[in-house]
């Protein structure tokens, strides 16, 4: 049995003719679907909502959608399951998630990772093909996305609950897949959390983690005889000209007694996705295993996201300020970064510290400001 799980798509203004009329073959290119067409199982993450109308939600970054003519070109796909639980997928609100469901509904394309509420939203997926049953279980970071009690949405990922789920349908299955949606967007490496939860994902019965949202390609890793993969890269969404977004990979999954992976570079062309071949394809391949070699070095990942971490505090800062960019700007071209420093001495750094590392603060703030921003 094979499988080729992809990455992000998003149909945009760029290509939703290609998408309206089912024109895989321009959207892919010969190759690419030739391959595409030869695996058994076929599994990507759509990450926009699919509606005709506007229902934006209130939050910070775009509020992405596409229109429901674009159903033609991703069921032209032949999708076997569909991750959902992203931290867009609710941006046009609950009228554009139940309309995205409704259309997967109508088309029978199976889908993971949302619901009408935490519980629906938590529930795995299995697919059985010849005798041998694979879990499919999906969750996102905490954003504008997710689900709860009595709302619908995105499946969050839960220490507590998300844990206990893997290691339940681990007992049901052959093997199990996750799908995390999270880490930092265009950073290649996992930070020291996403490590250490994804590795826990592995003890709990998870024979792959797959880490999507960063928008670019990191790298993998070897753990519990299980493989976690740092960041897949897009698989289409014309969205940017950043280097990042301009790969992304396959992964090909042979499932015989065990997996064998093997992974497929591709490459934005304009706005569609071709298969990557020569020079290119080995140097994405040969970068990934690059980082993946180098996060086996002791404290790497720490440090590496330590570095991430002092390059972007004064961007942070700013945003806790309520100025937003343009404070950001001044604070970088005319004072050289020093206005951030004079306005945050150490105390109040501690204070800044003390609300989002305690979690009795935390809660409490976070609860404050939801209230806030329904009035």
């Amino acid at each position: 049995m094979q499988l080729l799980i992809a990455g992000d798509l998003v149909p945009t203004l760029s290509n939703i003719e290609l998408f309206n009329n089912a024109d895989v073959e321009t959207l892919l290119g010969e190759k690419l679907l030739s391959l595409w067409n030869l695996a058994d199982i076929r599994i990507f993450n759509l990450e926009t909502p699919l509606a005709d109308q506007k229902y934006p939600i209130k939050k910070c970054g775009p509020n992405l959608i596409a229109p429901t003519s674009a159903i033609n070109g991703i069921k032209a796909l032949k999708p076997a399951l569909i991750i959902a639980a992203n931290n867009h997928i609710l941006d046009q609100g609950e009228k554009g998630l139940k309309s995205t469901e409704n259309l997967f509904k109508q088309h029978e394309i199976p889908y993971v990772g949302i619901g009408d509420n935490l519980s629906e939203a938590s529930k795995p997926h299995i697919i059985e093909k010849e005798g041998v049953k694979i879990g499919i279980y999906a969750c996102a970071e905490h954003e504008f996305s997710i689900a709860n009690e009595k709302n619908p949405g995105a499946n969050p990922f839960d220490p507590l609950e998300s844990l206990d789920h893997i290691q339940a349908l681990k007992k049901k299955c052959h093997f199990v897949i996750v799908f995390y949606h999270g880490g930092k967007e265009r950073y290649q490496y996992p930070s020291p959390y996403l490590q250490k939860v994804s590795r826990k994902m592995t003890e709990k019965g998870a024979d792959l983690v797959i880490c999507q949202h960063s928008h670019c390609i990191g790298c993998f890793e070897k753990y519990n005889q299980s493989t976690i993969i740092y960041g897949q890269g897009n698989f289409l969404f014309d969205n940017s000209e950043n280097e990042y977004w301009k790969t992304g990979l396959l992964i090909k999954v042979e499932i015989k007694e065990t997996f064998s992976i093997e992974y497929v570079p591709v490459k934005k062309e304009e706005n569609v996705v071709r298969l990557a071949e020569g020079t290119l394809a080995k140097e994405i391949l040969e970068g990934f295993t690059k980082r993946s070699l180098q996060i086996l070095n002791e404290n790497f990942v720490e440090k590496e996201y330590q570095k991430l971490a002092e390059k972007n505090i004064a961007s942070y800062l700013t945003r806790l300020t309520g100025k937003g960019k343009w404070l950001s700007r001044i604070n970088r071209r005319v004072f050289n970064k020093t206005l951030i420093k004079q306005k945050y001495n150490s105390k109040k750094l501690l204070s800044v510290q003390n609300i989002i590392e305690c979690e009795a603060h935390r809660e409490l703030i976070l609860a404050g400001l939801k209230e806030n921003i329904k009035e």
